[in-house]
């Protein structure tokens, strides 16, 4: 073994893994734990689950995880921001990867990304790197979102392509450091789920720190209940969301719009992708009353 790849296993050991579970499948998080270094220390918060106890069971007395548990759902922002914090309290924690509870990274996706975020952190000091991720149930990929004046769109690079300049970061897989992560803020609890990562992303960008894509490093997610796939000049992801998930959707974007940090493109844009999503809701969503009345009320509690 050399000396280089030695001295990268040491910095992996730097490097806090941050997953948020809420009533979790224990064998796709468990794939999830195995997927990630084992020189990482890996933390785990737990948003009042109704399995909390088969949860601990199933970590066991694990040295590396460390299981923090809510009593009651506080949202993912906040358990978020509490694991974070804990991390950060950790001696030689210097950087940390967030993750959703559904997020599976590819063999040694985790690796490409922290190898890719020491070398942006050399040419561009602080920054803020995700993955590639691939849909779960349709096998097609999210994209990397990115801006221009006047237009928000999608790009999809190809495996080799250089680190992509973003303007936001899915929230699961965002790896970066704790400076960058004390520099731009925490993420904002009272969002509680949808657009969390929109509106940190966008106070990231605010404040310098700059995000970037790293096609290279394959996660496979899961976006909502469920994915379709729709045909619209080219095939697109169609999430399926509960009621629920369509209420903090509708009420976040609103919120959103009315804070000065957030692009103006992306309001245009999202103000358009609601109308959008309520066609689709109505047309062909299941629950469409339900859906339809939680909608209303998103919009109501701005």
């Amino acid at each position: 073994m050399n000396a280089s790849h030695v001295s990268f296993q040491d910095s992996l050991s730097e490097l806090a893994s941050v997953t948020v579970t809420y009533n979790p499948e224990l064998d796709v998080l468990k794939r999830q734990l195995d997927a990630i270094p084992h020189e990482c220390m890996k933390v785990i918060v737990d948003n009042g689950s109704i399995n909390q106890n088969a949860l601990r069971e199933f970590l066991g007395n694990s040295k590396s995880i460390k299981l923090l548990l809510n009593s009651d759902n506080l949202g993912l922002a906040e358990a978020v921001n509490r694991g974070v914090e804990y991390a950060a309290t950790k001696a030689g924690i210097e950087y940390v990867l967030l993750l959703d509870q559904d997020s599976e990274p590819a063999e040694g996706a985790v690796e490409r990304l922290f190898i890719s975020l020491i070398n942006m952190q050399e040419k561009v000091g602080l920054c803020v790197l995700g993955p590639r991720m691939m849909d779960t149930e349709t096998g097609l990929h999210h994209g990397f979102h990115v801006m221009t004046r006047w237009r928000w769109r999608r790009v999809y690079p190809s495996l080799v392509s250089s680190p992509i300049a973003c303007a936001n970061i899915n929230g699961s897989g965002i790896m970066t450091s704790l400076d960058a992560w004390q520099l731009g803020g925490g993420m904002d609890s009272g969002l509680f789920i949808d657009h969390v990562d929109t509106d940190w992303s966008f106070r990231m960008l605010s404040k310098g720190i700059p995000l970037y894509g790293i096609a290279n490093a394959d996660f496979r997610h899961r976006m909502g209940v469920g994915s379709l796939k729709v045909w619209l000049f080219g095939w697109h992801l169609l999430s399926i969301r509960s009621p629920l998930r369509h209420y903090y959707l509708f009420r976040n974007t609103l919120r959103l719009m009315q804070r000065n940090y957030v692009p103006a493109v992306w309001k245009v844009w999202a103000g358009v992708k609601m109308l959008l999503t309520l066609s689709i809701v109505l047309l062909m969503g299941p629950e469409r009353a339900k859906q339809f009345s939680a909608i209303i009320r998103g919009l109501r509690d701005v």
